[in-house]
């Protein structure tokens, strides 16, 4: 059992969907196309963002704090007026295009300063860099939210788990409240039959020995009396039986509970065993995310 357990936690923990590690994010000055025009401008690949909601988000960077908005056509995106204080007090104009290539979302931005003036080297280092750092954090944000949500399923899965172990647990816990109250059960049934037993042979003795009574009286009250007498020994024999039956059928019914109790114990220890094992494997992926979410926020 605890090799199968190790096995299938090895195989859970390479089988997780969408486990892969954190990829860089890339930001390099490129030459880039708009319309029939090539613009100094920047190439920045977001690693396994969500292509709309990196668009959606793209826009409203661009949109915040000014009434100026992005104009899109052709996939190309266009505003006058943005407001990046991270890069210049000044207005900008941006011009852009985010393009969704299967792992990656790739945005390219030219970045116009003042007319025909774009962010490049020749407009000086600290723009330049001041410019690469906000795409950065920019890319960083939409990758972070991306693992975020891979993050936020995986610990469901993990939840989920946890919640089964929890019904097994309950249930092997009623399980075993179930044998011992059964077992109580059997033993006071068992006492209650001994007592009843014993009531029962003494009350066939002196049934034997009423009848023997009455068989050697006359013909008379007396031996109406004695007669009488018999029959409500009868009532109560046959009272006695019925009781014993029932304790009996009782008993019968306590053990068949307490085998199949006995029984589940077992299988809910080895489902147990095999959930904690499904646990594990969950956790190691879990901390996996973990792990490529804080490296992701480093960069």
């Amino acid at each position: 059992m605890k090799r199968s357990c190790i096995l299938l936690s090895l195989l859970l923990l390479m089988a997780a969907p969408g486990l892969r590690g954190q990829k860089p994010i890339k930001v390099f000055e490129d030459s880039v196309q708009f319309g029939n025009y090539l613009y100094p401008g920047f190439n920045v690949t977001i690693p396994e963002a969500d292509y709309d909601r990196a668009l959606k988000n793209w826009i409203k960077v661009q949109e915040t704090g000014t009434k100026s908005k992005v104009q899109t056509e052709n996939g190309e995106m266009t505003i006058f007026g943005a407001l990046v204080k991270q890069i210049t007090p000044a207005p900008v104009n941006i011009y852009s295009r985010l393009m969704n290539e299967d792992t990656l979302s790739r945005l390219l931005v030219a970045i116009e300063l003042k007319k025909d003036q774009y962010i490049e080297p020749a407009a000086g280092d600290i723009q330049l860099t001041s410019a690469k750092n906000f795409l950065k954090e920019f890319a960083k944000d939409q990758y972070i939210d991306f693992i975020k949500d891979e993050l936020a399923a995986e610990e469901k899965k993990l939840r989920d788990l946890r919640q089964e172990l929890g019904g097994l647990e309950s249930s092997k816990a009623r399980s075993q409240k179930t044998a011992r109250k059964k077992r109580n059960t059997v033993n006071d049934e068992q006492e209650k039959l001994l007592v009843k037993n014993n009531e029962l042979s003494l009350l066939a003795n002196e049934i034997i020995v009423k009848n023997n009574e009455m068989m050697a009286m006359e013909v008379g009250p007396g031996r109406d009396a004695v007669s009488d007498q018999i029959r409500e020994l009868e009532k109560r024999r046959k009272s006695l039986q019925r009781e014993i039956g029932k304790g009996e059928n009782r008993i019968r019914k306590a053990n068949a509970d307490i085998d199949q109790a006995d029984r589940a114990i077992p299988r809910n220890e080895d489902e147990q065993k095999e959930m904690k094992a499904r646990i594990d494997a969950q956790q190691a992926v879990v901390q996996k995310y973990i792990d490529k979410l804080n490296t992701v926020k480093l960069y």
